[in-house]
């Protein structure tokens, strides 16, 4: 099977490693690519967003199988524009239509589909230009913290938490009056917010069936202890200590089933990952958000405790046999670190050279690229989010430990990471 990667992430990194390792993978393309996705399968010089460089590569490379990493491709339509052509009919397609992918597209549809089907989440209003002076009043009164999230996509930045009424007033003002997110925040969804500990949750479903994934917690603060701006993510552990068989029924029975019967139900096509992002409150499950891809850096420890052949799983999703599957997870615990640039997730210098790459190799830890690239033959900084390392260990702390030990052979100008992922559960 000859298999086009779309984006150019550590997610797509995972991906790539995970996919290269198939007995089912003829060929791999990934485009764009990363310095790391280079050693697995052969980048192609074009975006994830170039509609019509990807069909054209579809039809050279006699490509049969699309995985779409990133949302944006997949919110804007790539689904759709490649199974419409008459020339592409023999292609399958990892990634759910433009309709379907809106359940992360519009945060304002997917709590209206939350509420249709009985999904657990926070009480919300959404507002517009149109209503602003109302949503002024709703969050004057509203209790505090209270959260503002852009409608549409805004790379990760779009949800804010404040803690007082001036600071959430002037956020909805940024947003709404002065466009703060472009497009994606014309239409604001304002929600209470929930006291508990995330988590994330993935399935792969193919419209019919679906698989669970190994779960996973992400650290989106910048800083140590939870502090600072949100970012892509710093980095993950799976699985998660407080996620036990108990509270994953509920979220089967909550969450899961609801969405899989609410997408049929809508008669929305989709073929794909459905990222979880919930909230344990107390011991029940909240939804927060749904993602239409696996997150990043999750992917980075969910890929390697699959033990499944991840290319057989993604041919089962295309023939809806899915229920014929089942999932086999490493029962040791992975920890992922990022490494990112100086400055990261505001201004940040890209081109420089990365140093001990060579150093992580054969040590039992996994190093995964994100914003890298290859110049005059040398690996750059080439992202906010640089790379980083995974590692495995009977406990959190053992798998955290050895991530860190194996960052500390590498160095760019201006590298930092967090040193405490996982801290809660030591």
């Amino acid at each position: 099977m000859r298999i086009l990667l779309l984006g150019s992430g550590g997610r797509e990194h995972a991906f790539a490693w995970k996919l290269s390792q198939s007995p089912h993978c003829e060929k791999l393309f990934i485009a764009p690519g990363n310095a790391g996705t280079a050693r697995c399968g052969t980048n192609l010089p074009f975006a994830a967003n170039d509609f019509e460089a990807i069909r054209k590569c579809c039809l050279d490379e006699k490509i049969d199988l699309v995985l779409v990493g990133p949302e944006e491709p997949l919110v804007k339509g790539i689904t759709d524009f490649l199974l419409s052509d008459p020339h592409l009919q023999h292609l399958d397609v990892i990634g759910p239509s433009k309709a379907g992918a809106r359940l992360e597209g519009s945060k304002a549809f997917a709590k209206a589909f939350m509420q249709k089907y009985h999904i657990p989440t926070a009480v919300y209003r959404e507002f517009t230009l149109q209503n602003y002076k109302e949503g002024v009043d709703y969050i004057t009164h509203h209790a505090l913290p209270i959260v503002l999230k852009a409608d549409g996509l805004a790379a990760g930045k779009g949800v804010v938490i404040c803690e007082n009424y001036l600071e959430a007033l002037a956020e909805f003002e940024l947003m709404i009056q002065r466009a703060k997110f472009g497009e994606a925040s014309r239409k604001v969804v304002v929600e209470e917010f929930l006291m508990g500990i995330e988590l994330s949750v993935f399935v792969l479903t193919d419209g019919k069936n679906y698989v669970l994934l190994p779960a996973a917690k992400d650290y989106k603060r910048v800083g140590e202890d939870d502090t600072g701006p949100n970012t892509g993510g710093m980095g993950a552990v799976s699985p998660v200590p407080f996620a036990d068989n108990a509270f994953m029924k509920k979220v089967e029975e909550k969450v899961i089933r609801p969405t899989i019967e609410g997408l049929k139900s809508e008669g929305l096509e989709y073929r794909g990952f459905i990222f979880f992002g919930l909230m344990k409150v107390d011991e029940e499950p909240y939804m927060i958000e749904y993602n239409c891809r696996m997150g990043d850096p999750e992917t980075e420890v969910v890929m390697p405790r699959l033990k499944n052949d991840f290319a057989g799983l993604l041919i089962a999703a295309t023939r809806q046999e899915l229920d014929k599957i089942t999932i086999s997870e490493d029962p040791q615990f992975a920890c992922t670190v990022m490494a990112v640039s100086g400055g990261y997730p505001g201004e940040y210098e890209k081109g420089y050279p990365i140093h001990g790459l060579q150093e992580i190799e054969n040590t039992g830890s996994l190093l995964f690229h994100a914003g890298t690239a290859i110049k005059n033959g040398e690996t750059v900084t080439n992202g906010g989010r640089v790379l980083c390392i995974t590692s495995f260990g009977s406990v959190v702390s053992e798998a955290v430990n050895k991530s860190l030990l194996e960052l500390q052979k590498i160095s760019f100008t201006g590298m930092s990471y967090r040193s405490d992922i996982g801290y809660e559960f030591e």
